[in-house]
C-alpha cells in the first residue's frame, strides 16, 4: 500500500505589524537620545566609582588638552518652554557679545564680530579660539573650523591664558581670556546656569587620564582665582578590569 502524501503548504508571515514596531521603536529612540556633541580632542577619561552623572543643560565643559590647550563647550537649559530664551544657542549668542565686549574694554582692540559671526558660533558646541582670531575663525566653513581647532601644534587653536592686564581703583589687576569668557557665561542672563555654577553643577572639566596634573592645574587656578570652586570632573565608571 503506497503512503498518503501530505500537501505541503506555504507558510506565510505577515510583517506588517513587526515593520511598524521597529518604526516606532527606532523614533523613539532618536527622539529621547542625547547625541555626543563632536570634541576637538579625542580624550580617554580617568575611571572611578562615581556613578554622578554630569548635566546635560545649564553646563560649561572644559575640555584640557594633553597639550595643555583649552576647549570649551556650553549648553543652556534644554526644556523646551523657555528654549527660545534660555537654550543653548540664545545662551551662546549672549555670551560671546559680553565676552568680545569685555576683551575690547580692557584691551582697546576692535574684534571686528559681526552679527552674522554671532549667529554661526551659537551653532559651534565647543570652541577654543582666541578672541582676535574669532571673525576669523567664523568665516571659515565647518570642515577648517575642525582642521583649525584639531591641530595640536596651532599656536592660535584653544583659550589663551595670556595674562590682560588693566587698571582698576584699587590698582593693577591681571585676567584672561579663560577668565573673561567663564564670567561672562555665570554673569549670562540665564538663571539657571548662574545658579549651577554656584552648586557646583555647571562646570565640568574633561582631560585625557594619561595627562598630568600639572597640566590641568592651571585651568583649576583660573576657576579658584574667579571664585568658582565649585565643579566636577568627568570620569569613566571603574570596572572589574580596573
Amino acid at each position: 500500500m503506497g503512503k498518503v502524501k501530505i500537501k505541503r503548504k506555504s507558510t506565510l508571515i505577515d510583517m506588517t505589524a513587526m515593520s511598524d514596531v521597529t518604526v516606532l521603536l527606532l523614533t523613539f529612540f532618536m527622539l529621547t537620545s542625547t547625541f555626543l556633541q563632536k570634541e576637538p580632542v579625542t580624550v580617554i577619561t580617568p575611571s572611578s566609582v562615581s556613578e554622578i552623572k554630569v548635566p546635560t543643560s545649564n553646563v560649561v565643559n572644559v575640555l584640557v588638552s594633553p597639550q595643555g590647550k583649552i576647549f570649551m563647550s556650553l549648553a543652556g537649559d534644554a526644556d523646551a518652554e523657555n528654549a527660545e530664551e534660555w537654550g543653548s544657542e540664545p545662551l551662546r549668542k549672549e555670551v560671546l557679545k559680553k565676552a568680545a565686549s569685555r576683551y575690547e574694554e580692557l584691551t582697546g582692540k576692535k574684534l571686528g564680530i559681526t552679527q552674522m559671526d554671532v549667529e554661526k558660533f551659537a551653532k559651534n558646541a565647543s570652541f577654543g579660539i582666541p578672541l582676535e582670531k574669532m571673525h576669523e575663525f567664523l568665516m571659515l566653513d565647518q570642515t577648517k573650523q575642525d582642521e583649525w581647532i584639531g591641530d595640536p601644534n596651532r599656536p592660535d587653536a584653544g583659550i589663551p591664558l595670556k595674562e590682560i592686564k588693566y587698571n582698576t581703583p584699587d590698582g593693577p589687576v591681571t585676567t584672561n581670556e579663560f577668565q573673561i569668557w567663564m564670567r561672562a557665561i555665570y554673569n549670562s542672563s540665564n538663571p539657571n546656569i548662574h545658579d549651577a555654577i554656584q552648586k557646583g553643577e555647571g562646570i565640568a572639566i574633561k582631560a585625557d587620564r594619561g595627562t598630568k596634573f600639572e597640566t590641568i592645574h592651571p585651568v583649576l587656578d583660573n576657576l579658584q582665582t574667579i571664585k568658582m570652586n565649585k565643579f566636577s570632573v568627568m570620569t569613566a565608571l571603574k570596572d572589574q578590569a580596573d
